[in-house]
Protein backbone atom coordinates (compact mmCIF):
# COMPACT_ATOMS: atom_id res chain seq x y z
CA UNK A 1 0.00 0.00 0.00
CA UNK A 2 2.97 2.28 0.67
CA UNK A 3 4.01 2.10 -2.97
CA UNK A 4 0.79 3.73 -4.10
CA UNK A 5 0.89 7.48 -4.63
CA UNK A 6 -1.59 9.49 -2.58
CA UNK A 7 -3.98 11.91 -4.22
CA UNK A 8 -5.86 14.55 -2.27
CA UNK A 9 -9.45 15.18 -3.36
CA UNK A 10 -12.22 17.42 -2.08
CA UNK A 11 -15.04 14.97 -1.29
CA UNK A 12 -16.14 11.35 -1.49
CA UNK A 13 -17.87 11.96 -4.82
CA UNK A 14 -14.55 12.98 -6.32
CA UNK A 15 -13.02 9.77 -4.97
CA UNK A 16 -15.62 7.67 -6.76
CA UNK A 17 -15.10 9.54 -10.03
CA UNK A 18 -11.30 9.27 -9.77
CA UNK A 19 -11.36 5.56 -8.94
CA UNK A 20 -13.70 4.85 -11.87
CA UNK A 21 -11.27 6.58 -14.24
CA UNK A 22 -8.11 4.90 -12.94
CA UNK A 23 -6.57 1.74 -14.29
CA UNK A 24 -7.44 -1.23 -12.09
CA UNK A 25 -3.88 -2.46 -11.73
CA UNK A 26 -2.43 0.86 -10.58
CA UNK A 27 -5.15 2.44 -8.44
CA UNK A 28 -3.58 5.11 -6.20
CA UNK A 29 -4.48 5.86 -2.60
CA UNK A 30 -6.95 8.75 -2.21
CA UNK A 31 -7.43 10.88 0.87
CA UNK A 32 -10.21 13.28 1.79
CA UNK A 33 -10.73 15.55 4.80
CA UNK A 34 -13.72 14.40 6.87
CA UNK A 35 -15.39 15.07 10.22
CA UNK A 36 -14.44 13.09 13.33
CA UNK A 37 -17.57 11.92 15.13
CA UNK A 38 -15.81 11.83 18.51
CA UNK A 39 -14.19 15.29 18.81
CA UNK A 40 -15.97 17.06 15.88
CA UNK A 41 -12.57 18.12 14.46
CA UNK A 42 -11.49 17.26 10.93
CA UNK A 43 -9.55 14.07 10.30
CA UNK A 44 -8.36 12.22 7.19
CA UNK A 45 -10.10 9.33 5.42
CA UNK A 46 -8.05 7.29 2.95
CA UNK A 47 -9.61 5.20 0.16
CA UNK A 48 -7.99 2.38 -1.81
CA UNK A 49 -9.54 0.29 -4.57
CA UNK A 50 -7.99 -3.19 -4.52
CA UNK A 51 -8.75 -6.76 -5.53
CA UNK A 52 -8.97 -9.56 -2.97
CA UNK A 53 -7.44 -12.82 -4.25
CA UNK A 54 -10.06 -15.42 -5.21
CA UNK A 55 -12.81 -12.81 -4.67
CA UNK A 56 -13.54 -9.45 -6.28
CA UNK A 57 -12.82 -5.72 -6.13
CA UNK A 58 -13.40 -3.87 -2.88
CA UNK A 59 -13.03 -0.29 -1.71
CA UNK A 60 -11.10 0.00 1.56
CA UNK A 61 -11.55 3.13 3.68
CA UNK A 62 -9.58 4.07 6.79
CA UNK A 63 -10.24 7.13 8.98
CA UNK A 64 -7.76 8.69 11.41
CA UNK A 65 -8.17 11.80 13.55
CA UNK A 66 -4.88 13.50 14.60
CA UNK A 67 -6.68 15.46 17.35
CA UNK A 68 -8.19 12.69 19.47
CA UNK A 69 -6.63 9.56 17.96
CA UNK A 70 -9.94 8.06 16.76
CA UNK A 71 -9.48 5.35 14.11
CA UNK A 72 -11.78 3.05 12.16
CA UNK A 73 -11.80 1.20 8.88
CA UNK A 74 -14.40 -0.32 6.60
CA UNK A 75 -14.68 -2.40 3.44
CA UNK A 76 -17.27 -1.65 0.76
CA UNK A 77 -17.89 -3.43 -2.50
CA UNK A 78 -17.00 -1.74 -5.74
CA UNK A 79 -19.23 -4.05 -7.79
CA UNK A 80 -22.95 -4.65 -7.95
CA UNK A 81 -25.19 -6.79 -5.74
CA UNK A 82 -24.93 -10.38 -6.95
CA UNK A 83 -27.88 -12.16 -8.63
CA UNK A 84 -28.17 -14.61 -5.71
CA UNK A 85 -27.39 -14.71 -2.03
CA UNK A 86 -24.54 -16.88 -0.70
CA UNK A 87 -24.31 -19.24 2.27
CA UNK A 88 -20.87 -20.38 3.46
CA UNK A 89 -20.49 -23.16 6.03
CA UNK A 90 -17.02 -23.83 7.47
CA UNK A 91 -16.47 -26.83 9.77
CA UNK A 92 -13.69 -25.82 12.20
CA UNK A 93 -11.94 -28.67 13.99
CA UNK A 94 -9.92 -28.12 17.21
CA UNK A 95 -6.16 -27.92 16.89
CA UNK A 96 -6.13 -26.71 13.26
CA UNK A 97 -4.66 -23.17 13.25
CA UNK A 98 -4.83 -22.89 9.45
CA UNK A 99 -8.62 -22.76 9.55
CA UNK A 100 -8.52 -19.71 11.86
CA UNK A 101 -6.27 -17.75 9.49
CA UNK A 102 -8.62 -18.04 6.52
CA UNK A 103 -9.55 -14.74 4.98
CA UNK A 104 -13.18 -13.67 5.58
CA UNK A 105 -14.97 -10.86 3.78
CA UNK A 106 -18.13 -9.82 5.58
CA UNK A 107 -20.35 -7.32 3.80
CA UNK A 108 -22.65 -4.93 5.64
CA UNK A 109 -25.64 -7.19 4.86
CA UNK A 110 -24.10 -10.48 6.09
CA UNK A 111 -25.00 -12.50 9.17
CA UNK A 112 -22.53 -14.76 11.02
CA UNK A 113 -23.76 -17.72 13.07
CA UNK A 114 -22.26 -20.40 15.30
CA UNK A 115 -25.08 -22.94 15.79
CA UNK A 116 -23.29 -24.89 18.56
CA UNK A 117 -23.38 -21.76 20.78
CA UNK A 118 -26.70 -20.46 19.45
CA UNK A 119 -24.69 -17.31 18.64
CA UNK A 120 -25.45 -14.83 15.87
CA UNK A 121 -23.78 -11.62 14.70
CA UNK A 122 -26.48 -9.62 12.87
CA UNK A 123 -25.61 -7.32 9.95
CA UNK A 124 -25.91 -4.16 12.04
CA UNK A 125 -23.54 -5.46 14.78
CA UNK A 126 -20.42 -5.50 12.58
CA UNK A 127 -20.12 -3.33 9.49
CA UNK A 128 -18.40 -4.51 6.32
CA UNK A 129 -15.00 -5.90 7.24
CA UNK A 130 -11.98 -7.76 5.87
CA UNK A 131 -10.66 -10.12 8.51
CA UNK A 132 -10.03 -13.79 9.37
CA UNK A 133 -12.15 -16.39 11.18
CA UNK A 134 -10.16 -15.72 14.34
CA UNK A 135 -10.43 -11.95 13.86
CA UNK A 136 -14.23 -12.09 13.57
CA UNK A 137 -14.50 -14.11 16.81
CA UNK A 138 -12.03 -11.90 18.71
CA UNK A 139 -13.93 -8.80 17.60
CA UNK A 140 -17.17 -10.34 18.85
CA UNK A 141 -15.54 -11.23 22.19
CA UNK A 142 -14.23 -7.69 22.61
CA UNK A 143 -17.67 -6.27 21.84
CA UNK A 144 -19.36 -8.45 24.47
CA UNK A 145 -16.61 -7.82 27.04
CA UNK A 146 -16.61 -4.02 26.62
CA UNK A 147 -19.60 -3.25 28.88
CA UNK A 148 -19.43 -6.21 31.25
CA UNK A 149 -18.48 -4.16 34.33
CA UNK A 150 -21.45 -1.81 33.92
CA UNK A 151 -23.74 -4.71 32.99
CA UNK A 152 -22.89 -6.63 36.18
CA UNK A 153 -23.78 -3.61 38.31
CA UNK A 154 -27.20 -3.20 36.66
CA UNK A 155 -28.07 -6.87 36.02
CA UNK A 156 -25.67 -9.30 37.77
CA UNK A 157 -27.52 -12.38 36.53
CA UNK A 158 -27.20 -11.37 32.87
CA UNK A 159 -23.56 -10.39 33.39
CA UNK A 160 -22.76 -13.79 34.85
CA UNK A 161 -24.52 -15.57 31.96
CA UNK A 162 -22.46 -13.55 29.44
CA UNK A 163 -19.25 -14.45 31.32
CA UNK A 164 -20.11 -18.14 30.95
CA UNK A 165 -20.87 -17.62 27.27
CA UNK A 166 -17.56 -15.78 26.73
CA UNK A 167 -15.69 -18.81 28.09
CA UNK A 168 -17.29 -20.98 25.37
CA UNK A 169 -16.66 -18.37 22.66
CA UNK A 170 -12.99 -18.00 23.70
CA UNK A 171 -12.64 -21.79 23.54
CA UNK A 172 -13.79 -21.62 19.92
CA UNK A 173 -11.51 -18.67 19.11
CA UNK A 174 -8.44 -20.41 20.55
CA UNK A 175 -9.09 -23.71 18.78
CA UNK A 176 -10.01 -25.70 21.89
CA UNK A 177 -13.56 -26.53 20.73
CA UNK A 178 -14.97 -27.62 17.39
CA UNK A 179 -17.65 -25.38 15.90
CA UNK A 180 -19.41 -24.45 12.68
CA UNK A 181 -18.81 -20.99 11.22
CA UNK A 182 -21.73 -19.91 9.02
CA UNK A 183 -21.63 -16.78 6.85
CA UNK A 184 -24.92 -15.90 5.15
CA UNK A 185 -25.22 -12.87 2.87
CA UNK A 186 -28.36 -12.14 0.79
CA UNK A 187 -26.33 -9.66 -1.31
CA UNK A 188 -23.87 -12.41 -2.32
CA UNK A 189 -20.84 -10.18 -1.59
CA UNK A 190 -19.35 -12.08 1.35
CA UNK A 191 -16.62 -14.68 1.10
CA UNK A 192 -14.55 -17.29 2.97
CA UNK A 193 -11.20 -18.22 1.43
CA UNK A 194 -10.72 -21.66 -0.10
CA UNK A 195 -6.95 -22.37 -0.06
CA UNK A 196 -7.46 -25.47 -2.25
CA UNK A 197 -9.22 -23.62 -5.08
CA UNK A 198 -10.16 -24.57 -7.77
CA UNK A 199 -10.44 -27.98 -6.08
CA UNK A 200 -13.22 -28.39 -3.49
CA UNK A 201 -12.48 -27.71 0.17
CA UNK A 202 -13.41 -30.61 2.48
CA UNK A 203 -14.15 -28.20 5.35
CA UNK A 204 -16.08 -25.59 3.37
CA UNK A 205 -19.44 -25.81 1.61
CA UNK A 206 -21.00 -23.03 -0.46
CA UNK A 207 -24.62 -22.64 -1.52
CA UNK A 208 -26.33 -19.94 -3.55
CA UNK A 209 -30.02 -19.12 -3.11
CA UNK A 210 -32.77 -16.83 -4.37
CA UNK A 211 -33.54 -13.90 -2.10
CA UNK A 212 -36.93 -13.54 -0.39
CA UNK A 213 -38.96 -10.31 -0.82
CA UNK A 214 -37.95 -9.31 2.73
CA UNK A 215 -34.28 -9.68 1.84
CA UNK A 216 -34.82 -7.72 -1.39
CA UNK A 217 -36.34 -4.88 0.63
CA UNK A 218 -33.47 -4.91 3.16
CA UNK A 219 -30.99 -4.49 0.28
CA UNK A 220 -32.81 -1.40 -0.99
CA UNK A 221 -34.79 -2.89 -3.87
CA UNK A 222 -38.24 -1.49 -4.53
CA UNK A 223 -40.62 -4.25 -3.44
CA UNK A 224 -44.38 -4.36 -3.81
CA UNK A 225 -45.77 -4.38 -0.21
CA UNK A 226 -48.24 -7.06 -1.20
CA UNK A 227 -45.27 -9.33 -2.00
CA UNK A 228 -43.59 -9.11 1.41
CA UNK A 229 -45.58 -12.08 2.62
CA UNK A 230 -44.00 -14.62 0.31
CA UNK A 231 -45.93 -17.62 1.62
CA UNK A 232 -49.28 -15.95 1.10
CA UNK A 233 -48.27 -14.86 -2.39
CA UNK A 234 -47.16 -18.37 -3.32
CA UNK A 235 -50.38 -19.85 -1.98
CA UNK A 236 -52.43 -17.34 -3.92
CA UNK A 237 -50.47 -18.15 -7.08
CA UNK A 238 -50.85 -21.90 -6.65
CA UNK A 239 -54.60 -21.64 -6.02
CA UNK A 240 -55.23 -19.22 -8.85
CA UNK A 241 -55.84 -21.96 -11.41
CA UNK A 242 -58.20 -19.86 -13.48
CA UNK A 243 -55.34 -17.54 -14.47
CA UNK A 244 -53.38 -20.31 -16.21
CA UNK A 245 -53.65 -19.93 -19.96
CA UNK A 246 -53.15 -22.92 -22.21
CA UNK A 247 -52.41 -22.47 -25.86
CA UNK A 248 -52.60 -25.55 -28.03
CA UNK A 249 -49.75 -26.35 -30.35
CA UNK A 250 -52.02 -26.09 -33.37
CA UNK A 251 -52.92 -22.48 -32.61
CA UNK A 252 -49.47 -21.37 -31.55
CA UNK A 253 -47.31 -23.21 -34.04
CA UNK A 254 -43.72 -24.29 -33.53
CA UNK A 255 -42.31 -20.85 -34.37
CA UNK A 256 -44.62 -19.02 -31.97
CA UNK A 257 -44.00 -21.57 -29.25
CA UNK A 258 -40.28 -21.16 -29.71
CA UNK A 259 -40.58 -17.39 -29.46
CA UNK A 260 -42.79 -17.58 -26.38
CA UNK A 261 -40.34 -19.71 -24.44
CA UNK A 262 -37.01 -18.65 -25.89
CA UNK A 263 -37.41 -14.89 -25.60
CA UNK A 264 -35.67 -15.03 -22.22
CA UNK A 265 -33.01 -17.53 -23.36
CA UNK A 266 -29.88 -17.12 -25.35
CA UNK A 267 -29.98 -18.13 -29.00
CA UNK A 268 -27.75 -21.12 -28.31
CA UNK A 269 -30.03 -22.49 -25.60
CA UNK A 270 -33.14 -21.97 -27.70
CA UNK A 271 -31.55 -23.74 -30.67
CA UNK A 272 -30.46 -26.65 -28.48
CA UNK A 273 -33.91 -27.05 -26.95
CA UNK A 274 -35.97 -26.86 -30.11
CA UNK A 275 -33.62 -29.09 -32.08
CA UNK A 276 -35.42 -32.04 -30.51
CA UNK A 277 -39.13 -31.19 -30.56
CA UNK A 278 -41.54 -28.27 -30.62
CA UNK A 279 -43.72 -27.77 -27.53
CA UNK A 280 -47.10 -29.45 -27.66
CA UNK A 281 -48.51 -26.93 -25.21
CA UNK A 282 -47.28 -23.64 -23.78
CA UNK A 283 -48.70 -22.61 -20.41
CA UNK A 284 -48.48 -19.10 -18.97
CA UNK A 285 -49.14 -18.47 -15.28
CA UNK A 286 -48.52 -15.60 -12.81
CA UNK A 287 -45.44 -15.70 -10.60
CA UNK A 288 -43.10 -13.46 -8.60
CA UNK A 289 -39.91 -11.86 -9.96
CA UNK A 290 -36.77 -13.26 -8.30
CA UNK A 291 -35.03 -9.87 -8.49
CA UNK A 292 -37.61 -7.25 -7.47
CA UNK A 293 -40.49 -9.44 -6.18
CA UNK A 294 -42.97 -7.78 -8.55
CA UNK A 295 -45.69 -9.72 -10.36
CA UNK A 296 -44.51 -11.28 -13.61
CA UNK A 297 -45.35 -14.16 -15.95
CA UNK A 298 -43.73 -17.56 -16.29
CA UNK A 299 -44.08 -19.65 -19.45
CA UNK A 300 -43.70 -23.39 -19.29
CA UNK A 301 -43.81 -26.36 -21.63
CA UNK A 302 -42.93 -30.04 -21.49
CA UNK A 303 -40.79 -31.76 -24.11
CA UNK A 304 -38.96 -35.04 -24.48
CA UNK A 305 -35.29 -35.35 -25.45
CA UNK A 306 -34.29 -38.54 -27.32
CA UNK A 307 -32.17 -41.01 -25.30
CA UNK A 308 -32.86 -38.88 -22.23
CA UNK A 309 -36.20 -38.15 -20.59
CA UNK A 310 -39.09 -35.74 -20.33
CA UNK A 311 -38.08 -32.24 -19.23
CA UNK A 312 -39.92 -29.07 -18.21
CA UNK A 313 -38.69 -25.77 -19.64
CA UNK A 314 -39.62 -22.63 -17.69
CA UNK A 315 -38.90 -19.02 -18.65
CA UNK A 316 -39.77 -15.85 -16.70
CA UNK A 317 -39.63 -12.21 -17.78
CA UNK A 318 -40.25 -9.20 -15.51
CA UNK A 319 -41.51 -5.99 -17.15
CA UNK A 320 -40.83 -4.00 -13.98
CA UNK A 321 -37.06 -4.48 -13.71
CA UNK A 322 -36.18 -6.36 -16.90
CA UNK A 323 -35.00 -9.49 -15.07
CA UNK A 324 -34.99 -12.66 -17.20
CA UNK A 325 -34.51 -16.22 -16.08
CA UNK A 326 -34.79 -19.67 -17.65
CA UNK A 327 -34.72 -23.08 -16.02
CA UNK A 328 -34.72 -26.68 -17.15
CA UNK A 329 -36.33 -29.07 -14.67
CA UNK A 330 -36.60 -32.85 -14.89
CA UNK A 331 -40.01 -34.43 -15.42
CA UNK A 332 -41.38 -37.76 -14.30
CA UNK A 333 -40.45 -39.88 -11.29
CA UNK A 334 -37.19 -39.72 -9.33
CA UNK A 335 -34.81 -42.36 -10.80
CA UNK A 336 -33.86 -45.28 -8.58
CA UNK A 337 -30.17 -44.86 -9.39
CA UNK A 338 -27.70 -42.09 -10.05
CA UNK A 339 -25.91 -41.72 -13.36
CA UNK A 340 -22.32 -40.94 -14.30
CA UNK A 341 -21.66 -39.74 -17.87
CA UNK A 342 -18.10 -39.86 -19.24
CA UNK A 343 -17.23 -38.19 -22.54
CA UNK A 344 -13.85 -38.57 -24.22
CA UNK A 345 -13.34 -35.26 -26.02
CA UNK A 346 -11.04 -36.07 -28.96
CA UNK A 347 -11.76 -33.50 -31.69
CA UNK A 348 -13.18 -30.05 -32.28
CA UNK A 349 -16.61 -31.46 -33.18
CA UNK A 350 -17.00 -32.87 -29.68
CA UNK A 351 -17.00 -29.33 -28.30
CA UNK A 352 -20.35 -28.67 -30.01
CA UNK A 353 -22.16 -31.60 -28.36
CA UNK A 354 -25.27 -30.54 -26.46
CA UNK A 355 -25.03 -30.76 -22.67
CA UNK A 356 -27.78 -30.65 -20.07
CA UNK A 357 -26.34 -30.18 -16.59
CA UNK A 358 -28.87 -30.27 -13.77
CA UNK A 359 -28.36 -28.42 -10.48
CA UNK A 360 -27.61 -31.74 -8.76
CA UNK A 361 -24.73 -32.69 -11.08
CA UNK A 362 -21.03 -32.36 -10.34
CA UNK A 363 -18.49 -31.71 -13.10
CA UNK A 364 -15.00 -33.21 -13.31
CA UNK A 365 -12.12 -32.77 -15.73
CA UNK A 366 -9.40 -35.19 -14.51
CA UNK A 367 -6.70 -33.73 -16.77
CA UNK A 368 -7.07 -30.38 -14.95
CA UNK A 369 -7.67 -31.83 -11.45
CA UNK A 370 -10.86 -29.78 -11.66
CA UNK A 371 -13.98 -30.73 -9.73
CA UNK A 372 -17.13 -28.63 -9.30
CA UNK A 373 -19.51 -29.76 -6.58
CA UNK A 374 -23.20 -30.28 -7.27
CA UNK A 375 -25.11 -27.00 -7.28
CA UNK A 376 -22.27 -25.02 -8.85
CA UNK A 377 -23.46 -23.08 -11.95
CA UNK A 378 -27.02 -24.34 -11.32
CA UNK A 379 -28.91 -26.08 -14.11
CA UNK A 380 -27.77 -25.13 -17.61
CA UNK A 381 -28.44 -26.15 -21.21
CA UNK A 382 -25.35 -25.54 -23.30
CA UNK A 383 -22.56 -27.30 -25.23
CA UNK A 384 -19.31 -28.89 -24.06
CA UNK A 385 -17.44 -25.73 -25.05
CA UNK A 386 -20.08 -23.55 -23.42
CA UNK A 387 -19.85 -25.52 -20.16
CA UNK A 388 -16.06 -25.11 -19.94
CA UNK A 389 -16.44 -21.40 -20.77
CA UNK A 390 -19.02 -20.99 -18.00
CA UNK A 391 -16.69 -22.75 -15.58
CA UNK A 392 -13.86 -20.41 -16.55
CA UNK A 393 -16.07 -17.35 -16.13
CA UNK A 394 -17.35 -18.60 -12.78
CA UNK A 395 -13.85 -19.26 -11.47
CA UNK A 396 -12.70 -15.87 -12.69
CA UNK A 397 -15.61 -14.18 -10.91
CA UNK A 398 -15.43 -16.14 -7.66
CA UNK A 399 -11.73 -16.97 -7.33
CA UNK A 400 -10.25 -14.30 -9.54
CA UNK A 401 -7.60 -14.42 -12.25
CA UNK A 402 -7.13 -10.71 -11.50
CA UNK A 403 -4.82 -10.61 -8.52
CA UNK A 404 -4.81 -8.50 -5.39
CA UNK A 405 -1.68 -7.05 -3.88
CA UNK A 406 -1.66 -9.68 -1.07
CA UNK A 407 -1.45 -12.74 -3.35
CA UNK A 408 1.95 -14.38 -3.15
CA UNK A 409 3.89 -15.28 -6.27
CA UNK A 410 3.42 -19.07 -5.98
CA UNK A 411 -0.38 -18.81 -5.85
CA UNK A 412 -0.34 -16.31 -8.68
CA UNK A 413 1.67 -18.68 -10.87
CA UNK A 414 -0.62 -21.54 -9.92
CA UNK A 415 -3.68 -19.64 -11.16
CA UNK A 416 -1.96 -18.45 -14.32
CA UNK A 417 -0.97 -22.04 -15.09
CA UNK A 418 -4.50 -23.30 -14.42
CA UNK A 419 -6.02 -20.65 -16.70
CA UNK A 420 -3.56 -21.58 -19.46
CA UNK A 421 -4.47 -25.27 -19.12
CA UNK A 422 -8.18 -24.40 -19.18
CA UNK A 423 -7.74 -22.53 -22.45
CA UNK A 424 -5.57 -25.33 -23.81
CA UNK A 425 -8.28 -27.98 -23.58
CA UNK A 426 -10.60 -25.78 -25.67
CA UNK A 427 -7.95 -25.56 -28.40
CA UNK A 428 -7.98 -29.39 -28.58
CA UNK A 429 -4.20 -29.80 -28.63
CA UNK A 430 -4.69 -32.96 -26.55
CA UNK A 431 -7.72 -35.17 -25.85
CA UNK A 432 -9.39 -34.78 -22.46
CA UNK A 433 -12.29 -36.19 -20.43
CA UNK A 434 -15.52 -34.60 -19.21
CA UNK A 435 -17.43 -36.35 -16.42
CA UNK A 436 -20.95 -35.43 -15.25
CA UNK A 437 -21.96 -37.22 -12.05
CA UNK A 438 -25.64 -36.72 -11.21
CA UNK A 439 -27.20 -38.46 -8.22
CA UNK A 440 -30.67 -37.86 -9.71
CA UNK A 441 -29.67 -38.89 -13.26
CA UNK A 442 -31.07 -35.65 -14.67
CA UNK A 443 -28.03 -34.69 -16.78
CA UNK A 444 -27.27 -35.60 -20.37
CA UNK A 445 -24.62 -35.33 -23.09
CA UNK A 446 -25.88 -35.74 -26.65
CA UNK A 447 -24.40 -38.50 -28.83
CA UNK A 448 -22.60 -37.70 -32.08
CA UNK A 449 -24.22 -40.67 -33.87
CA UNK A 450 -27.82 -41.44 -34.80
CA UNK A 451 -27.79 -44.43 -32.46
CA UNK A 452 -26.35 -43.76 -29.02
CA UNK A 453 -24.93 -47.31 -28.90
CA UNK A 454 -22.62 -46.46 -31.80
CA UNK A 455 -21.01 -43.55 -29.94
CA UNK A 456 -17.99 -45.19 -28.29
CA UNK A 457 -16.72 -41.90 -26.83
CA UNK A 458 -19.76 -41.67 -24.58
CA UNK A 459 -20.19 -43.92 -21.53
CA UNK A 460 -23.26 -44.00 -19.28
CA UNK A 461 -22.91 -45.70 -15.87
CA UNK A 462 -25.67 -46.19 -13.30
CA UNK A 463 -24.89 -46.58 -9.60
CA UNK A 464 -26.68 -46.96 -6.29
CA UNK A 465 -26.91 -43.71 -4.33
CA UNK A 466 -25.32 -43.67 -0.89
CA UNK A 467 -27.31 -42.88 2.25
CA UNK A 468 -25.55 -39.52 2.48
CA UNK A 469 -26.57 -38.61 -1.08
CA UNK A 470 -30.19 -39.56 -0.39
CA UNK A 471 -30.09 -37.52 2.81
CA UNK A 472 -28.75 -34.46 0.99
CA UNK A 473 -31.48 -34.81 -1.65
CA UNK A 474 -34.17 -35.25 1.00
CA UNK A 475 -35.10 -38.74 -0.20
CA UNK A 476 -34.61 -40.51 3.14
CA UNK A 477 -37.53 -38.62 4.69
CA UNK A 478 -40.01 -39.21 1.88
CA UNK A 479 -43.04 -41.20 3.04
CA UNK A 480 -45.41 -42.18 0.22
CA UNK A 481 -47.39 -44.80 2.13
CA UNK A 482 -50.55 -42.66 2.28
CA UNK A 483 -50.37 -41.85 -1.42
CA UNK A 484 -49.69 -45.49 -2.28
CA UNK A 485 -52.66 -46.65 -0.20
CA UNK A 486 -54.94 -44.13 -1.87
CA UNK A 487 -53.65 -45.10 -5.30
CA UNK A 488 -54.09 -48.81 -4.64
CA UNK A 489 -57.61 -48.33 -3.27
CA UNK A 490 -58.53 -46.36 -6.39
CA UNK A 491 -57.11 -49.13 -8.56
CA UNK A 492 -59.11 -51.81 -6.72
CA UNK A 493 -62.30 -49.83 -7.10
CA UNK A 494 -61.80 -49.37 -10.82
CA UNK A 495 -61.15 -53.09 -11.22
CA UNK A 496 -64.32 -54.00 -9.36
CA UNK A 497 -66.42 -51.72 -11.53
CA UNK A 498 -65.06 -51.94 -15.05
CA UNK A 499 -66.69 -49.73 -17.65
Amino acid sequence: MESNKEKIVDDVGSVVEAISADDDNAAPLYQVESLCMRCTQNGITRFLLTSIPHFRKVLLSAFECPHCGERNNEVQFAGEIQPKGCHYRLEVQPGDPKLFSRQVVKSESATIKIPELDFEIPPEAQRGSLSTVEGILVRAIDGLQALQEERKKVDPQTGEAIDQFLLKLRACATGESAFTFILDDPAGNSFIENPFAPSPDPSLSIKFYDRTPEQQASLGYLVDPSQLNADAAMEETSNDVDQIRRQQHGSVGAAAGQKAIAQSNSAEIAEALFRYSAPEEVMTFPSTCGACAARCETRMFVTRIPYFQEVIVMASTCDACGYRNSELKPGGAIPDKGKRITLSVKNINDLSRDVIKSDTASVKVPELDLELASGTLGGVVTTVEGLITKISESLERVHGFTFGDSLDESKKNKWLDFKARLNKILSMTDPWTLILDDALANSFIAPATDDIKDDHQLIFEEYERSWEQNEELGLNDIDTSSADAAYNSTGVTSNENPQ
